[in-house]
C-alpha cells in the first residue's frame, strides 16, 4: 500500500551525511542496528497502522538518496510502499534457543544492505518469538544519529506525539540546504567550537575572571587535541583488532538493576557510565587471557559517540555529533583502581575539543571524492577497536500498540577497519551489555558476554569491602 504524500522540494544533503552515505564497505555497513523484544506479541497489520500514522509524518522516511557530482540529495520516493519497509520475518532455530536465533537473524541482517533505490530503511517483525515479538530494525546512519531517532522513537511508542511537521523541516531548516559551502562551514563545521567558547564565557563572567583567558585556553586545547589527533599511534595488535570480513554477530547479556549500578558509581564517586566502562574493559580483557593473549601492557582505544548539540535543542533528523577516544585498561585486574582510572580519563575528555575536530573531518570527507574519503577516514578507524555507545533510555518500560517493550538494545555501525561495536543501553530500570563483532575477529562475542555481570559482580564486592564514610 502505498503512502500518500504531498510533493517535497528537493533536498540537498549535508556534509557529514553524505559522509555516513558513502562511508558502506563490503565488511561495514553504516546502519544503526537494534532490537525490541515485545510482549504480548504483535501483529504485523497493527505494527503497519502504527509507522503509517506516525513514522511517516517525519518525510525523511519516504525519501530516498540521489547522488550526482556535488554529493547527495533526499527526493521523495514516488514510488515508496510501506511493505517494502515493514516486513514479516521468521527465525531458523535449527537447534538454537530463540534468542540465539534472534541474535543470528540481527547478525545477518547487519550485513545485508538496505536498497538505494528506496528511503533507507527497515522493520522486520519477528510476530512469534519467545512468548511475543520481536522488532529488528535497520536505520542507513545518513538518516539521523542516535540522538535524533529517540525523536523518533518518542513518537512511535505508546503516548507519543506524532510531529506536526517534519522534525527535519520544523528545527532550523538551514541544516537541510545551506545556500552556500560559505554558510555550510560557518554553521555546521565551526558551531561546535563557537558554542564551547560561549559556555567559556559563561561560566567566566560568572566567576568573574577575563573571558580573554577562556577564548585563549580554548584556542590551546583546540591546537593540542588536533596535534594529539593527527599524531595517535594505531591501535594494540589484540585478537579483536585486524581486518573485518563480511560477517557479523551479536550477543547480548539479561538485564542488569541500575539501582546497583548506581550504588556502585555513588560508593566510589564515579558515574554509571565509567561503571559500565570499567566492567567492559574487564569482560574483554577476560576473555582475551582466555584465548591465549596476555593484555599486559596492553590497552585498547574505543571511540565513544558524543552529541553535539545545545541542551535544549530539539533535534533534527541528520547527525551532529563527533567521537572522543578513550583508552580502555583491559589489563588491570584490580576493578575499583580500573573504574577509577576510566573515570579520570572520561573527566579528561569533557574538556576536550576533539568531538567537534572528528565532526569537522567528517564534514571535510563529504566533500571529497569517495577514494580520497576512504583514504582519509581509514586513517581514524586503525586508531581504534571498537566504538562504543552507554545511551541512557526512559525510565519507565514503553509500549507500542499496548505491547510492553520488554528489552530494547541497539549498536551504532563500525567503520573501517574497526570490528567491535558496543552497546549499552539503560532502559525501564535496568541495564544491559550487547556486542557486535566481525566474526573473523571475534567469532564468539558471547564469551565476551559472559564475562560482563560476573566483572560487575566483583567490582559490586570488592566496593562492599572498602572503608565506609569518608
Amino acid at each position: 500500500m502505498a503512502k500518500k504524500t504531498s510533493p517535497v522540494q528537493r533536498e540537498r544533503m549535508s556534509q557529514v551525511d553524505t559522509a555516513w552515505l558513502r562511508m558502506d564497505t563490503p565488511s561495514n555497513l553504516m546502519m544503526i542496528v537494534g532490537v525490541w523484544v515485545l510482549r504480548p506479541g504483535l501483529r504485523l497489520a497493527e505494527l503497519h497502522q502504527r509507522v503509517q500514522e506516525r513514522l511517516l509524518r517525519f518525510t525523511r522516511f519516504t525519501q530516498r538518496v540521489e547522488e550526482d557530482a556535488n554529493g547527495a540529495a533526499w527526493v521523495l520516493d514516488a514510488q515508496f510502499d510501506l511493505e517494502r519497509h515493514v516486513v514479516q520475518d521468521k527465525l531458523k532455530l535449527r537447534g538454537k534457543t530463540p534468542q540465539q536465533a534472534l541474535q543470528q537473524r540481527l547478525g545477518d541482517l547487519a550485513m545485508q544492505p538496505l536498497d538505494r533505490k528506496h528511503p533507507l530503511w527497515q522493520i522486520h517483525l519477528v510476530e512469534q518469538y519467545d512468548g511475543g515479538s520481536a522488532m529488528l530494525v535497520r536505520i542507513h546512519h545518513c538518516m539521523a544519529d542516535a540522538v535524533a531517532l529517540a525523536t523518533v522513537i518518542e513518537a512511535l511508542v505508546d503516548g507519543g506525539v506524532a510531529p506536526a511537521l517534519p522534525v527535519e523541516k520544523a528545527k532550523n531548516a538551514k541544516h537541510v540546504a545551506p545556500a552556500s559551502e560559505e554558510a555550510w562551514l560557518s554553521d555546521l563545521l565551526l558551531k561546535p567550537l563557537v558554542d564551547l567558547a560561549a559556555k567559556g564565557m559563561q561560566k567566566s563572567a560568572a566567576s568573574g575572571q577575563s573571558t580573554g583567558v577562556d577564548v585563549g585556553a580554548l584556542a590551546y586545547q583546540m591546537l593540542n587535541d588536533l596535534t594529539s589527533l593527527a599524531l595517535m599511534p594505531d591501535d594494540s595488535p589484540t585478537l579483536l583488532k585486524g581486518t573485518p570480513g563480511g560477517v557479523k554477530r551479536v550477543a547480548w547479556c539479561p538485564p542488569i538493576a541500575l539501582d546497583e549500578v548506581k550504588a556502585v558509581g555513588k560508593a566510589l564517586k564515579c558515574s554509571v557510565n565509567d561503571v559500565l566502562l570499567a566492567c567492559a574493559g574487564g569482560a574483554i580483557g577476560a576473555y582475551l587471557r582466555e584465548r591465549g593473549q596476555d593484555p599486559t601492557g596492553k590497552e585498547i582505544r574505543v571511540m565513544v559517540p558524543v552529541n553535539l548539540r545545545e541542551d535544549s535543542y530539539a533535534p533534527q533528523l541528520g547527525n551532529q555529533f563527533g567521537f572522543a577516544p578513550l583508552s580502555l585498561p583491559i589489563a588491570m585486574d584490580n576493578p575499583v583502581e580500573r573504574v577509577y582510572t576510566v573515570r579520570d580519563r572520561m573527566n579528561q575528555l569533557k574538556g576536550s575539543t576533539q568531538p567537534a575536530l572528528v565532526f569537522g573531518l567528517l564534514a571535510v570527507a563529504g566533500l571529497l571524492i569517495k577514494p580520497a574519503q576512504d583514504a582519509l577516514l581509514n586513517l581514524l578507524s586503525r586508531k581504534a577497536t571498537a566504538v562504543i555507545t552507554n545511551v541512557p533510555g526512559p525510565s519507565r518500560k514503553h509500549s507500542i500498540c499496548g505491547r510492553r517493550i520488554e528489552e530494547a538494545l541497539f549498536w551504532v555501525p563500525q567503520s573501517g577497519s574497526v570490528g567491535m561495536g558496543v552497546c549499552m543501553l539503560s532502559y525501564g530500570g535496568e541495564v544491559q551489555f550487547g556486542l557486535m563483532t566481525d566474526a573473523g575477529l571475534c567469532p564468539d562475542p558471547q564469551a565476551i558476554i559472559d564475562e560482563f555481570e560476573p566483572e560487575f559482580a566483583r567490582l559490586s564486592m570488592v566496593t562492599l569491602m572498602l572503608p565506609w564514610g569518608e
